[in-house]
């Protein structure tokens, strides 16, 4: 998962809320850090995502594959 990737399934999982998730939810699966601070400090944003998904309670179908786009045809 890249960055861009990341921001996507943050924003299409979240929305509006999403922004304020990555900078102030504390993530235990990340060190104890919030996912801002956790990208920022070098931890893949796949890790991030997950760590973010579980403390969520996102579902598990939504968390494999979100933020990529739709393969050109």
């Amino acid at each position: 998962m890249r960055r861009s990737e990341f921001d996507r399934a943050v924003n299409d999982e979240f929305g509006l809320r999403g922004d304020a998730l990555v900078v102030d939810l504390v993530l235990p699966g990340v060190g104890g850090r919030t996912a801002a601070e956790a990208l920022k400090a070098g931890v893949p944003p796949r890790e991030v995502w997950l760590a973010l998904c579980a403390e969520t309670d996102v579902p598990l179908e939504r968390r494999y594959g979100a933020g990529r786009l739709e393969p050109k045809r």
